[in-house]
């Protein structure tokens, strides 16, 4: 995660204090997404409209210091978003698809070409998972490194499902067809990224202009519109307007995104396919010839061409491969899945993303059953060696149970030897830790929850982190008790309320000890808030896995029962190691759902006793315990 790394970063000044030597050793490495723009700086300089002279003054004089430009959790100042708007701070980054590389006037100097550069001479690179698996499935950007060290390693999973994942959406299509032929305000397409490159080459441009042809058969602008309205343009949008029809007829209804198997299909959806395969195939094809082109012509000006503009050539040819060709492939695959059978190793379905009762996209989703699997092939199985490393590896207590890291991490399925290390934790838990579940609380009841939240903090001191399963449920409860938290004087932070990043806002509620912080999965995983900044974690339901199509086939394939026990205990584990981060720490977990079973007890450590009460109780007990360790108190 973006506060893995920010730590990461931070803990390198120790092995490297001079920063001149840690700046050329090692690198932070994070997706395009991330960086500032210079095209788009520039661009937007150009349209200067009133009032903007000040932001982007204050952008510029942020960008001559920066160190990397990284405007996601690097040291772009976050509360400049809240304060200038996101037109002229974030929407400044490289959106996907937007890069026209050496074409652009600003190359030499680009933050983002620079990190990679930069990265290629490190001697350590500190990315996030699905980064260094995607640059592994598809060899882009050169040679891959040959050690690994995967920290917070029961992340794999999740981050090779996503990163070998396939969907075939409206989102996705209309994206490569705004990368193909460049329509929108800041798009930029494959004739301007060719200029100059394929001048004179006739072949190359009959390509080109297939390419943008075929390509008019992809989502265009208002698409989303068209398919609300039944009114569909083009092959994809007719495929997508038959997947629309499928899931509103068959998924139960709900205000929250929908899906539904891909079995039987409805009347057309088969013809539908047939068509845009044939559509893509159309597009596939000069895809292929315009790299076949550039290939030639790093061939025939081996001698004449510099090293920079060798670079900006395979730059695009794998642009091409990436974006075009890989997607292509995939996505002419599961069509054919839709004909035939759908391989034994994937899991597909159909699927409408939904946002305030809005449709934000739809189509069709492909994912594997066992992610790991390519994990290991593109991964593992090219490297000198790999360290994967986690305090939430194994399941059950003690040395633990290895069949689950095996599971999580694809140590199964690796062909050479495989070393397993369990180290005892150093803390110890019973003494410091109190772990309670209040059984008188009606976890559907907002008003309860919030009222629960409000008090336990107030119990506390501040110091609180509440975690929550949905984000609808925070929000619902940060409006409850936002008001009465500050007139108690203490501050509440909320993920998906305020406008700063994760990061950002952990490190606030780092700072302040009597902050408290709402947040789900991404303040659950991986934070480190040592001292009493993190004194109460309150837990609102039993964090069990959705039981969506995807889960469902690998609860079938995994285990049933066991393998959703398996992950609830993990997540319930991953969150409780919040609380102990040095040795004097000390705190209370609470979970305010009565239907925690006893058998998931074993996601916390030996000794440590559950007890089982009620909210006044627990509020004695919290308070009493946490005043030992407070100001004037007895301290351990």
């Amino acid at each position: 995660t973006r506060n893995l790394q920010r730590q990461l970063d931070a803990e390198m000044d120790r092995l490297y204090p001079d920063q001149l030597e840690k700046n050329r050793k090692v690198v932070v490495r994070k997706g395009r997404e991330n960086y500032l723009c210079l095209l788009n700086f520039e661009e937007a300089v150009q349209r200067l409209g009133p009032g903007d002279a000040v932001a982007l003054g204050l952008m510029a004089r942020w960008a001559r210091a920066s160190r990397d430009g990284d405007m996601v959790g690097g040291d772009f100042p976050a509360w400049l978003t809240d304060m200038l708007g996101a037109r002229l701070t974030v929407d400044l980054t490289d959106t996907r698809g937007e890069c026209i590389y050496s074409a652009c006037r600003h190359y030499s100097k680009c933050f983002i070409e620079r990190t990679i550069r930069r990265a290629r001479r490190a001697e350590m690179v500190i990315a996030n998972h699905a980064l260094v698996m995607i640059q592994a499935a598809i060899g882009d950007e050169g040679s891959l490194p040959v050690r690994y060290v995967f920290d917070e390693g029961h992340h794999l999973f999740e981050a090779a499902d996503g990163a070998f994942s396939a969907h075939l959406t409206g989102a996705e299509t209309a994206d490569l067809r705004r990368w193909i032929i460049g329509e929108g305000r800041r798009s930029r397409g494959l004739a301007l990224r060719l200029r100059g490159l394929l001048d004179g080459n006739d072949e190359a441009a009959r390509a080109l202009d297939e390419a943008l042809k075929a390509a008019h058969a992809l989502p265009g602008p208002g698409w989303r519109q068209r398919l609300a309205g039944e009114a569909p343009q083009g092959a994809a949008e007719a495929f997508f307007a038959h997947v629309r029809r499928q899931v509103y007829a068959r998924a139960p209804e709900s205000p929250y995104s929908l899906e539904t198997g891909t079995e039987p299909p409805i009347d057309g959806l088969a013809e539908a396919a047939a068509k845009l395969d044939g559509a893509l195939a159309r597009l596939q094809r000069p895809l292929a010839a315009l790299i076949g082109e550039l290939g030639g012509l790093l061939d025939e000006g081996a001698d004449e061409l510099d090293t920079s503009m060798r670079n900006s050539i395979e730059a695009l040819r794998r642009g091409l491969e990436r974006r075009g060709i890989l997607a292509l492939k995939d996505w002419r695959a599961m069509l054919g899945g839709l004909a035939e059978e759908t391989p034994p190793e994937f899991v597909d379905w159909f699927g409408v993303e939904r946002t305030s009762g809005r449709d934000v996209d739809l189509g069709l989703h492909r994912h594997w059953v066992d992610p790991v699997l390519p994990f290991v092939g593109a991964v593992a199985e090219t490297a000198h060696g790999i360290l994967i490393t986690s305090a939430t590896l194994t399941d059950q207590a003690g040395d633990g149970d290895w069949a689950a890291a095996d599971l999580r991490t694809g140590a199964r399925h690796m062909e050479g030897p495989v070393e397993r290390l369990a180290l005892s934790s150093p803390f110890d838990h019973a003494a410091h830790t109190r772990v309670l579940v209040i059984g008188d609380v009606e976890r559907n009841d907002p008003d309860q929850v919030a009222a629960a939240y409000r008090e336990l903090f107030k119990a506390s001191g501040g110091g609180g982190l509440g975690l929550f399963t949905a984000a609808a449920r925070l929000k619902a409860v940060h409006e409850r008790i936002a008001a009465p938290l500050d007139e108690a004087g203490l501050q509440l932070l909320a993920q998906h309320v305020d406008a700063m990043d994760t990061g950002t806002l952990i490190d606030i509620f780092r700072a302040e000890e009597d902050a408290c912080l709402l947040g789900t999965d991404a303040v659950r995983d991986g934070v480190d808030v040592p001292g009493r900044s993190l004194r109460l974690i309150v837990f609102d339901r039993v964090p069990w896995p959705r039981p969506d199509i995807l889960h469902k086939t690998r609860r079938l394939a995994f285990g049933g029962r066991a393998y959703d026990e398996m992950l609830t205990r993990l997540r319930l584990k991953q969150a409780y190691g919040r609380l102990l981060r040095r040795a004097d720490d000390r705190g209370v977990f609470v979970m305010l759902d009565r239907a925690l079973p006893s058998r998931l007890a074993t996601a916390f450590p030996a000794g440590v006793e559950v007890r089982r009460l009620g909210l006044k109780d627990a509020l004695t007990v919290t308070r009493d315990f946490l005043a030992l360790d407070g100001p004037g108190g007895g301290g351990l």
